[in-house]
């Protein structure tokens, strides 16, 4: 029998003192602002990552040589409410459009401010690497150590 582990989302969540508008840019098209160069796997360093706002639109990162290293691609661009992203990252840190994890994230208005929740699953994608994947979207430098940095420019 071939058994196939199952790895449970990574998720997190954050709260902002901004609109759910002003939330949602941040996280989208200002993702340039907040997202650290460590968090890269082109063979240049970091220029920019991109995400295109629309339905199949492309998620890239510009290199400083003026190249493009794939990421994924926009599922969902529902603004403010929510946007959904396609990872295509395998788990061994590169590019792979044979998978395809989901990245989901939700901004609701909460009190004065917006709760980001953010949700990174389908991770049985990345096959055998699954759980060591899981465990490094989860780790202290994943997906909350990025939200960290994505709620300061939120907060400003």
């Amino acid at each position: 029998m071939n058994q196939q582990i199952r790895p449970a989302p990574v998720r997190k969540t954050v709260l902002v003192k901004a609109s759910p508008q002003k939330a949602f840019e941040v996280f989208t098209s200002g993702i340039h602002r907040w997202w650290p160069a460590s968090h890269h796997i082109g063979a240049s360093p970091l220029k920019r990552p991109v995400i295109e706002p629309m339905v199949g639109g492309r998620w890239y990162t510009v290199c400083e040589d003026d190249s493009e290293v794939e990421v994924g691609r926009v599922a969902a661009w529902e603004p403010p409410a929510r946007v959904v992203l396609v990872w295509q990252i395998n788990a061994q840190w590169r590019y792979d459009p044979s998978i395809e994890t989901i990245l989901e994230v939700t901004f609701t208005p909460e009190g004065d401010g917006t709760r980001v929740d953010l949700e990174h699953r389908q991770l049985e994608q990345l096959g055998a690497g699954a759980v060591e994947g899981r465990a490094r979207l989860d780790a202290p430098s994943g997906w909350g150590a990025l939200l960290a940095l994505y709620a300061q420019q939120a907060n400003l």
